[in-house]
């Protein structure tokens, strides 16, 4: 659009304007960004043992993380319900964890769903909408979802 020059200096200055004004606004944070991601599967006595790698690309050290999940055996039924907590979990870093499930073998395991954080607490005190933020994936051929 071919604005006289006063007019293109008046939308400028709007603009450096509402730039201004929008910069002074508090920026409100969204979820915290976290990957979980199950890595592996082995056979450990009667049992599974499961490997998560998590990566914490927020600079938010958590002192609590709790997943509620539910195990699927393969033909779709409820094996198992159970809390695992994550943490602590330290800011910009990638870490692996583990659990056992004792009395089910890996072959057995159809999927994983993570239903909930049950608790997510920083530093700072606790946080809200933990599970939005959180991506999944497997490199197993056992599903992850939530």
């Amino acid at each position: 659009m071919n604005w006289p020059i006063r007019s293109r200096g008046t939308a400028l200055g709007f603009v450096a304007l509402a730039s201004l004004s929008v910069g002074a606004l508090p920026v409100l944070a969204g979820p915290p960004a976290l990957s979980v991601e199950l890595n592996k599967l082995e056979p450990q006595g009667s049992g599974c043992r499961a490997y998560l790698v998590v990566q914490n690309d927020d600079a938010t050290a958590y002192q609590s993380y709790k997943l509620d999940i539910v195990l699927f055996q393969q033909d779709g039924v409820i094996g198992r319900r159970f809390a695992m907590d994550l943490a602590p979990l330290k800011p910009q870093k990638r870490t692996v964890k583990l659990f056992d499930l004792d009395n089910i073998a890996c072959d057995k395991i159809g999927s994983f769903l993570i239903n909930d954080v049950v608790e997510c607490k920083a530093d700072a005190g606790p946080l809200d909408n933990c599970l939005a933020g959180m991506t999944v994936k497997s490199l197993t051929n056992v599903q992850l979802s939530k």
